[in-house]
C-alpha cells in the first residue's frame, strides 16, 4: 500500500538533489575557472626567468624583482578596492579589469626596457588584485553561507591550479614558439577570462558595505592593528609569500644551472609538484578546527621548512619532493590565516583583508628583492637558511593565535 507513491517521491527526491549536485559543480566548476583565468598571469613568468635575464641582459636579482613586481600592484589594488570598490558593481568590475588586464600582458611582448617590464608587471597585479577582490564580494553577496563556503573552495583551488597550470604553459610557449607569443597567449587568456565572466556572472545592484554604520575606515583600520591577532595574521601573511616568492623564483636558477641544467621545457615540468597541493588546499578548514589556527599554521609550515631543506642537496627526485612539500604547507598556512582573519575581525572585514592583503603580496615583493641580492652575494645555501629562518618566524607569531569563541 505504501509502494508506489513513497517510490515515486523517493525517485523524485533523488532527482531533484542529483540536479542540485550537477548544478552546484557545474557552477563551482566556473569559479574555479574565472579564478584560474584571474591569476594565471601572477607567476607564469617565474618558470622563464633564465631566457628572462638572457633577454634583458639583467642580473638574476633584478630579473627576479622586475617578474615579481606584479605583487606590488596586487597589494595596492588589494587595499584600493577595500577602500573604494563599496559602489562598483561586482560583475562590471571584474570583466573590465581583465580586459584591462589584456594590454599591459601584451605590451610585454614588445617591450625591451627592464624598467617597462617591471611597470608592466605592477600594472598587471593592480588589475589582477582588483579582478581578485570584487570576485571575493561577488561570491560573499551571491550565495548562502553554506554554498559561499564551497565557492570560495573552488576559487581557492582555482588560485592554485594558476599556480600550476601557468607556469607549465609559459615555459611550453616560451620554449616552443618564443617569449613574445608567450605573452601574447596570456592575453589572450585574459580576454577569454573576461569573457567567460560577462556570461556567466549576474549583474548586480547590491554592493558590499563596509559597515556604514560603525566609525569611520581610518578608526577601523587602526582598530586591526591594535588586534594582536590580525597584526600576528598580518606578520604571518607577510613572511609565508616572502617564502613561497623566494623559493620559486630562484630555484629555477638552481634547476636550470649544473649539475640538474634543465631545460625551458624541463623547468615548466618541474611545477607538477604544485599538483599535491590542488588537493590538500581544501582541507585547511579541518586543519584549523582539528588543530586551531596557531598549531595548524605551526604543524603546515613545519612541512614547509622540511621542503626547504630538502631543497639543499644536488638530487633531482629529492628537491621535486621538497618543492612540493613547501607549496603544500604555505598554501595550506596561507589559506589558515586568512579565514583567521575574516573570523577574528569583528567589524569592517573587508578592511581587514585588505590590509592582509597588502602585506601578503608586500611579502613576496621584498621576498622576491631580498633573496635575489643574497642569492647573487652568497649562494643557494644561504638562501635556504633565511627562507628557513623566516619561517620560523612565523611560528613563532603564530603561537598566541586563538580561535575565536563562536
Amino acid at each position: 500500500m505504501h509502494g508506489k507513491i513513497p517510490m515515486a517521491s523517493y525517485d523524485e527526491a533523488v532527482a531533484s538533489k542529483l540536479r542540485r549536485v550537477s548544478t552546484d559543480s557545474l557552477r563551482f566548476g566556473i569559479i574555479a575557472l574565472i579564478a584560474f583565468l584571474t591569476l594565471v598571469d601572477l607567476f607564469a613568468a617565474q618558470a622563464i626567468l633564465p631566457s628572462l635575464v638572457v633577454k634583458f641582459s639583467v642580473s638574476r636579482a633584478t630579473m627576479g624583482f622586475a617578474v615579481n613586481a606584479s605583487t606590488f600592484g596586487m597589494a595596492i589594488a588589494g587595499v584600493a578596492v577595500a577602500l573604494l570598490g563599496r559602489n562598483i558593481d561586482r560583475r562590471n568590475g571584474i570583466w573590465f579589469s581583465l580586459v584591462v588586464l589584456a594590454i599591459p600582458t601584451a605590451l610585454l611582448s614588445i617591450t625591451d626596457s627592464i624598467a617597462m617590464f617591471a611597470l608592466l608587471r605592477v600594472l598587471q597585479g593592480l588589475c589582477m588584485s582588483a579582478a581578485f577582490t570584487l570576485t571575493i564580494a561577488y561570491l560573499a553577496e551571491h550565495f548562502s553561507p553554506g554554498q559561499a563556503a564551497g565557492a570560495l573552495a573552488a576559487y581557492v583551488t582555482g588560485n592554485v591550479a594558476s599556480n600550476f597550470f601557468g607556469r607549465i604553459l609559459s615555459a611550453a610557449v616560451a620554449d616552443g614558439f618564443g617569449i613574445s607569443i608567450n605573452f601574447l597567449t596570456f592575453a589572450a587568456l585574459n580576454i577569454a577570462g573576461a569573457l567567460l565572466v560577462w556570461l556567466t556572472l549576474k549583474k548586480t545592484d547590491r554592493m558590499m558595505r563596509i559597515d556604514a554604520d560603525h566609525p569611520p575606515v581610518g578608526g577601523a583600520w587602526k582598530a586591526h592593528f591594535k588586534n594582536r591577532e590580525l597584526r600576528g595574521s598580518f606578520a604571518i601573511g607577510f613572511l609565508i609569500l616572502f617564502v613561497f616568492i623566494g623559493t620559486f623564483t630562484y630555484v629555477n636558477f638552481q634547476l636550470a644551472a649544473a649539475p640538474l641544467a634543465l631545460s625551458p621545457m624541463a623547468l615548466g615540468l618541474v611545477y607538477f609538484v604544485f599538483l599535491p597541493s590542488m588537493l590538500t588546499t581544501p582541507l585547511a578548514g579541518r586543519v584549523a578546527r582539528r588543530f586551531g589556527p596557531a598549531n595548524g599554521i605551526v604543524l603546515t609550515l613545519g612541512i614547509a621548512i622540511a621542503g626547504l631543506l630538502a631543497l639543499l642537496t644536488p638530487n633531482l627526485p629529492i628537491v621535486l619532493a621538497g618543492m612540493a612539500l613547501i607549496a603544500i604547507g604555505t598554501f595550506l598556512a596561507q589559506a589558515i590565516a586568512t579565514g583567521h582573519v575574516s573570523r577574528v575581525a569583528a567589524r569592517d572585514k573587508a578592511a581587514a583583508s585588505g590590509i592582509y592583503l597588502a602585506s601578503y603580496y608586500s611579502g613576496g615583493l621584498v621576498g622576491s628583492f631580498v633573496l635575489g641580492q643574497v642569492y647573487d652575494r652568497l649562494g643557494w645555501t644561504t638562501c635556504v637558511v633565511v627562507l628557513v629562518a623566516a619561517l620560523i618566524a612565523a611560528t613563532i607569531i603564530a603561537r598566541p593565535l586563538t580561535a575565536p569563541r563562536v
